[in-house]
């Protein structure tokens, strides 16, 4: 036995086998020492089970690469004004500084309107308290801002890279998921083409550009 068991034996079991409880003697044990060849064996099949244990992970979570999850402090509005959209007017108690404190703020200049004499963008705010955002969004969506109507609703993200390989993050700052979402919340591109429970007209914008975060 090796001298961790052996200790055991004789601190817990008062030295005695705990199988037929013989006295083990503290005269007669003969250690051997383990030789170089045994203790690189030993590191590769810890090595090996440590590797399959994540390529299980990971084809556990390779599903995941195509589910979006719907993220309670993420807010996206479209419809915004292209003459306001810098960080600094956003962030600002005008606007959505006044529901509490903002994370950070992501403006996706793609989603602009048709109307190129008065273009607009849509912007992904995200704040540090759930409820900031909720209502962020009772105020916003369906008001108006320079003759335009704003539409607002929860964004969703994608699972990390990393995390769907099962390996550590390394990107401290990484605004993508690192943990299993709520089921409630997730979907996948199949599902918004169907349709399903309404996501099309409440999600459709948040899904097609959560890759600008």
């Amino acid at each position: 036995i090796c001298r961790f068991c052996h200790n055991r034996l004789s601190e817990i079991y008062d030295g005695r086998c705990p199988a037929c409880r013989r006295p083990y003697s503290e005269q007669t044990p003969r250690w051997k020492p383990i030789s170089p060849a045994q203790v690189a064996k030993l590191k590769n099949e810890k090595r090996a089970k440590e590797r399959e244990k994540r390529e299980i992970e990971s084809n556990s979570r390779r599903h995941l690469a195509n589910v979006r999850v719907v993220q309670k402090n993420l807010v996206y509005v479209i419809g915004l004004p292209a003459n306001l959209a810098t960080e600094e007017i956003l962030r600002s108690q005008d606007y959505f500084g006044q529901f509490g404190r903002i994370n950070k703020i992501v403006i996706n200049r793609r989603q602009g309107g048709s109307n190129s004499q008065h273009p607009t963008v849509g912007v992904y705010v995200t704040y540090a308290v759930r409820d900031d955002a909720a209502r962020a969004i009772n105020a916003v969506d369906g008001s108006m801002l320079e003759g335009r109507v704003l539409r607002a609703t929860f964004g969703t993200t994608k699972y990390c890279s990393y995390y769907l390989r099962s390996i550590p993050c390394q990107n401290p700052g990484c605004m993508y998921l690192h943990e299993p979402g709520e089921e409630a919340d997730s979907f996948t591109k199949e599902d918004l083409a169907a349709n399903r429970a309404g996501f099309r007209e409440s999600l459709q914008g948040a899904f097609d550009h959560d890759d600008e975060r």
